[in-house]
This record gives C-alpha cells, structure tokens and sequence, in this order.
C-alpha cells in the first residue's frame, strides 16, 4: 500500500472510530454519483458529489438518508447527507460482482467516443477499490491489475505526447509510474496479471525514435527475448517475440546504412529464427500469422524499416 493509499486509510478509519468507538468504520463504495447535502432533504443546499468508485464512511442515519464522510475528489472530503441508494458495503450481496459490472460499465463509456467525462478514472477507482474491499473475491487479482493498467495507459498517453517522447534515450523523457505495477507483482506473484504488469514496465525501457542507428534495436531486442525467456507463459509471450524478431528485420537494412554487412546477415538470421520460433511455440496467438509474413517479407528481401522501395 502506498503512502497516500495508507493515508486515506487512516483517515476514514480515524473518522469513522470517532463516531463509533470500538466498532468497525461503515466504510462503503460508490457505484453511482451520490449529491452530498447540508440536511437529509432534498430541497436542502448541495455540499457536493460523490462519484462512482469514491469511499463514504456512513456516520449516521434518517430514513432513506445517510450522513457521511465522502472522499469528493483526490484532495478533498466532505461531510454531508445523501440519499442511500448505490453505495456497497463489505456486507452487500455479491457486492465484489456488482463493484466489477460497473467498473467494466464505465470502461465501455471511456472507450465511447461521447462517453462519460472521467469514466476512465472512475473505472480504475472501482477495481482498485474491488481489490481492497473483497481481497478474497476471485475477481481480486484481475481487478487490481486493471486498475494499474488503466493509470498506466492514462499516463502513458500524457508522457508519450510529450516532445521528449521524440527523443532516441529512454530516459530523456519523464517515466510511467511504475508503482502500481510493481504492486500487482508482489501480491500476484507467478500469475497471469503479474506477467502482464511485468510486460507494461518495458514501455520505460525503449527509445522514442531510433533515429535510424542501431543502438535502440540492438538493446530493445534483448529486453523483449528476456521477457520472453522469464514468462514462458505469459499472454505477452508471443508479442515479445515478434517485437524481438521485427527489430533484429529492422537491423537488416540499418545496419547496411551503417556499412556494417555481416552484422545485417547476422540480423536478419537471428530475425528469421526468432519468427520461426514464435510460429513453433505459439501456433495459435494472433501473432504467429504476423511472424509467418515478416519471414516471407525477409525471404523476399523486402525491408521492414526504413523508406527503402526497389
């Protein structure tokens, strides 16, 4: 758990003890937007909202309201009433099911071209908060690692926009937050989304523009025959192959523009090996039929990199 992870913890848990003394914090989850206000009335003055995936610590009770302690946004909390309709609990029925359905709901409206504003965070709120709430929930491990996936691709698209995205050392520009992946590791170690959170910690590793030398590739091939070598089984396997095999097809012609032609021969029989390789373990991954046509594109002395036209 991180510093700030343990910080919100103790918050609510702090809150909740000073309302209920020797009793456990009504800690809950948001599955809808829930309007926060000064009394339990309708007509009375909004305090704000509180949005799927964000923790309420219920406080008190009148009729159909709630008072709580709401986390409203990444640096705020209010105390408020709100209605008591779609918050789960530890307690709730199916409740890891029901945090699950709405963080894929609000997946499929970040993915929409007029989705939801903001459904994207409120997606990796509700998964992360399924692994926490119901860590014994066979939804558990996937739901955290979709959580780390989902911050990963919202900061990768800020840092690969960046003009030093451009740049060919990997460390001019700044790194993808690696924390929350390395988290997925540790508590899932040797399974399937530990492989996966391994697999997105190479983004921080490879060039942003090879500016045409041989350096990057050289040094990209390697990485992804290790990721390949270490996690055998792993759904990126495959993937790590091909990336390996295309760059060693990429040397072929690089390294003919850097005078350097036995290396190209090497290049290219090292690229044809790893493809063959690829077609031979993974017959029936998506990426077995990519691998057969950088062999035929190489057969036929078809460059895979560059501007090169006969």
């Amino acid at each position: 758990m991180n510093s700030r992870d343990l910080l919100r913890l103790l918050l609510f848990t702090l809150l909740a003890a000073t309302f209920a003394v020797s009793a456990e914090p009504d800690r809950a989850i948001m599955v809808r937007e829930g309007v926060l206000r000064v009394a339990p009335d309708a007509a009375a003055a909004k305090l704000g909202t509180a949005g799927r995936g964000r923790e309420v610590v219920v406080m008190d009770k009148s009729r159909d309201w709630v008072k709580v302690f709401a986390n409203v946004d990444t640096e705020r909390n209010i105390t408020g009433w709100m209605l008591e309709k779609g918050i789960v609990r530890t307690s709730t029925p199916d409740g890891d099911q029901i945090l699950y359905g709405e963080a894929v709901d609000s997946e499929d409206q970040a993915s929409r071209r007029r989705g939801r504003k903001g459904a994207a965070q409120d997606a990796m709120r509700l998964y992360a908060r399924l692994a926490e709430y119901f860590p014994n929930s066979p939804l558990a491990g996937e739901a955290l690692y979709r959580a780390a996936d989902i911050r990963w691709q919202i900061e990768s698209e800020d840092v690969w926009t960046r003009p030093s995205a451009k740049e060919e050392d990997p460390g001019a520009r700044p790194k993808i937050n690696e924390q929350y992946m390395r988290d997925v590791m540790k508590k899932l170690p040797r399974s399937k989304w530990s492989q996966l959170a391994a697999y997105h910690l190479i983004d921080n590793k490879i060039c942003g523009d090879w500016q045409a030398r041989s350096k990057c590739p050289e040094r990209e091939t390697e990485i992804y025959e290790e990721y390949a070598k270490e996690y055998p089984q792993s759904p990126k396997a495959p993937e790590a192959v091909y990336n390996a095999a295309w760059r060693q097809s990429a040397l072929i012609e690089i390294y003919k523009t850097e005078e350097q032609p036995a290396k190209s021969t090497a290049a290219k029989g090292k690229a044809v090996a790893l493809a063959q390789k690829l077609v031979s373990q993974y017959p029936q991954s998506d990426w077995a039929p990519r691998a057969k046509r950088l062999l035929f594109l190489m057969e036929q002395n078809v460059p895979t990199y560059g501007n090169a036209v006969d």
